[in-house]
């Protein structure tokens, strides 16, 4: 087992008096020696953070000592050294940014499917009710470049306020797909999907816990190539594993 513990979490809950709960959540990693980032908004959490895994565990317990975060999941990876250089914990007006203020996660998720099911889907090319299924890539351009699904749409953005408008430009020609949006964690796609479904795709779907959480679960199946992530590791091979050196994109791009 390697040394450190990784986890990637996130939560759609109203939140309050964000100078205050930044303070204690700072205090707290810091008393557990913990590195990487923290996202506060009035809408809800973002996490990233690497350490020692009995430190990371007594941060969560605290955090879910809070009713408001006794929900959160976490997405776990292991590396052999801290991919983080400090400590931060922001607040922002968003989770994630999208420029679309009556979607609220909070009040009602997208569907979803579980990685297992999607695997299911992949395999024989269809839904449960024989429907073609397309998988659509809700993130930045740079980010597919290091991997994803097999035959995935994606659509060149550079950020993620510019997906509503790409999805909605593919409406007609998607309507008789079964479509599941997927994303690093599944944190842009609780805003994707729910967007989709606003503007008539019914047939929608997000992958639940997204690329991180099919890998877990699934592995590369249907998946080619690696998944980014952001922080010091730079992307993730289906078995969890850092991508080795020689493959890194970044060290292409500085060459």
């Amino acid at each position: 087992m390697k040394p450190i513990l990784n986890i990637a979490a996130y939560l759609f809950v109203s939140l309050d008096n964000l100078t205050e709960l930044r303070t204690n959540i700072l205090d707290q990693c810091h008393s557990h020696q913990l590195k990487g980032t923290i996202l506060l908004t009035g809408e809800g959490i973002n996490l990233f953070l690497a350490g020692q895994e009995l430190e990371l565990q007594s941060f969560l317990d605290w955090l879910r000592d809070d009713p408001r975060f006794k929900p959160i999941q976490v997405k776990e990876s292991w590396s052999e050294t801290q991919p983080f250089k400090k400590m931060l914990v922001k607040i922002k007006n968003e989770i994630i940014r999208m420029n679309h203020p009556m979607i609220r996660p909070e009040e009602g998720r997208a569907n979803f499917i579980s990685p297992k099911k999607l695997q299911e889907w992949l395999d024989r090319g269809t839904d449960d009710l024989g429907r073609p299924v397309v998988m659509i890539d809700t993130r930045n351009a740079f980010e597919v470049e290091y991997g994803t699904f097999e035959n995935a749409l994606h659509f060149n953005i550079n950020k993620f306020t510019e997906f509503p408008e790409a999805i909605t430009a593919q409406k007609e020609t998607l309507a008789d797909k079964t479509l599941v949006s997927f994303c690093t964690g599944g944190i842009r796609c609780e805003k994707s999907g729910l967007y989709m479904r606003e503007i008539g795709m019914q047939h929608s779907y997000q992958l639940e816990g997204g690329i991180l959480k099919y890998f877990e679960e699934v592995g590369s199946a249907h998946y080619t190539g690696s998944c980014f992530v952001f922080d010091e590791r730079e992307a993730l091979e289906p078995s969890l594993d850092t991508i080795p050196m020689e493959r890194s994109i970044r060290k292409k791009l500085t060459a």
